[in-house]
């Protein structure tokens, strides 16, 4: 038997094998999973690694710390108060002397050397100047640790020398605000008291921090400089100017003599009619004289009355103010209002868009009014409005105070979100503003220029 395969089987085989070639290439790209396992697997690995790491800084810190807190307390203790003492001017003397001896020491220079030994008796000599120990007791005195801006601010420093010994003079300094007063003290025998008087300017509206009172020993070249503190520092608050109102919110909605509203209640102190008994009301308002008359149960109904209460929503963006003095002639009109209703005994509530100020008392009140501040801010007095009404749903008259940038289309949108019944004032503040009265609609604006001008201009807003 012949084994030649004809040419026919041949090409039939050859076409067989084909498909198996091209079925190996399709077959490949299934296999391409594995980069992306690999993938996988390194960014598992890269968390698990940064799982690692941050448990690890964990525990060190953990571990670590006591021996940090030690670290600090000790630097704190021993280190710092040395540091302390040298002055810029020292530490520039001392880098020049250790650089003078190293330098005539290497390069045998005998002036470097010379240089060197300058510096030493310069820091020598300064040393002797602070040393020594100083025994006083101070006393700092604010006669008044709250004023207005322009009164007049005093306080008083005491000093007595509780050594037996006589100390030499000294000065002594007090921080007030940014600024420090020097005292020089004399020479000071054993139980002498040595007495300062200083006046703190008030100027502005702000919060000074006074002391703490420090005595100072320093070398003349001022290379060295100790301190040691004696008081601690006190807060002297300078409020806002105000004025009093005399009266102007009699045409307010007033508390239990005042206006009634629209609203019925069963139980209030304003009578409105008698209408028949419904099961479920307060048998001690049944109106027994009627009942014996008309052999009817009725019962006494009346008209709610409103309890007064005031809110200011003061704007404390700067874009709304022409100048600084403007934004200091809102913060008195809201504070003069404020002081008004703690006067006749109304609540109050006012708002920033900081937050709310705290309202308990009219100390409490200016004392948070000192505190704000002016800022540039994306939100406006609509939006410091919106959140007074939200915040405080039982007004009975709503203030709005902002500057004289603000349109009176402005001014309107902020209103809108005061519920209906509620009397609106919006105060346009601003030095030379021309004192005047205007409506836009349910709105009463009033123009402010002057704080003296702002009684007058509520008597005729409330009018």
């Amino acid at each position: 038997m012949s084994t030649q395969s004809s040419p026919e089987t041949r090409r039939s085989r050859r076409s067989t094998k084909a498909p198996t070639r091209r079925g190996s290439a399709l077959s490949a790209t299934p296999q391409q999973k594995g980069p992306s396992k690999s993938s996988e697997r390194a960014s598992k690995a890269a968390v698990e690694l940064q799982d690692r790491w941050r448990r690890l800084r964990e525990t060190t810190a953990v571990t670590t710390e006591p021996a940090r807190e030690a670290a600090t307390g000790w630097w704190g203790k021993n280190v710092q108060p040395v540091v302390e003492v040298i002055s810029p001017l020292g530490w520039l003397v001392l880098v020049i002397t250790v650089g003078s001896w190293i330098v005539g020491l290497v390069f045998g220079w005998a002036e470097a050397i010379v240089a060197g030994l300058v510096g030493v008796f310069l820091l020598l000599l300064a040393i002797g100047f602070i040393l020594g120990r100083s025994s006083y007791r101070v006393d700092l005195d604010l006669a008044r640790s709250r004023v207005a801006v322009g009164d007049r601010a005093v306080g008083a420093i005491e000093v007595t020398n509780t050594a037996d010994k006589a100390l030499m003079p000294a000065a002594m300094e007090l921080p007030v605000g940014r600024a420090t007063a020097v005292f020089q003290l004399p020479r000071m025998r054993p139980g002498a008291v040595h007495e300062d008087l200083f006046t703190i300017p008030t100027h502005r509206r702000a919060v000074i921090t006074v002391g703490p009172v420090r005595s100072v020993r320093q070398d003349p070249l001022a290379l060295l400089r100790r301190q040691l503190k004696w008081t601690e520092p006190e807060e002297l608050y300078v409020h806002p100017r105000t004025v009093a109102l005399q009266g102007s919110s009699a045409g307010f909605i007033r508390d239990l003599e005042g206006l009634p509203t629209r609203d019925l209640s069963s139980a209030d102190v304003s009578f409105h009619a008698l209408r028949d008994y419904v099961p479920g009301d307060d048998r001690r308002h049944i109106h027994w004289k009627t009942v014996a008359r008309t052999n009817k149960l009725m019962v006494r109904q009346f008209e709610e009355t409103r309890r007064a209460h005031l809110a200011i929503a003061l704007s404390t963006s700067t874009s709304e103010y022409a100048t600084e003095n403007d934004f200091e002639l809102a913060i008195s009109v809201a504070s003069s209002i404020g002081l008004e209703a703690f006067k006749e005994q109304r609540n109050l509530s006012i708002r920033t868009h900081a937050g709310p100020v705290h309202t308990e008392t009219g100390r409490n009140m200016l004392d948070d009014m000192t505190r704000i501040e002016g800022k540039p801010l994306r939100k406006t007095s609509v939006d410091v409005a919106r959140e007074t009404a939200d915040h405080v749903p039982n007004a009975s008259v709503f203030f709005l105070i902002t500057g004289d940038q603000p349109t009176a289309g402005d001014l309107r949108k902020a209103t809108n979100h005061v519920p209906p019944g509620v009397r609106a004032f919006a105060i346009r503040c601003a030095h030379g503003l021309e004192t005047q009265r205007a409506n836009i609609g349910d709105l009463t604006v009033v123009s402010i220029g002057d704080l003296q001008d702002l009684g007058l201009a509520l008597r005729k807003a409330a009018a």
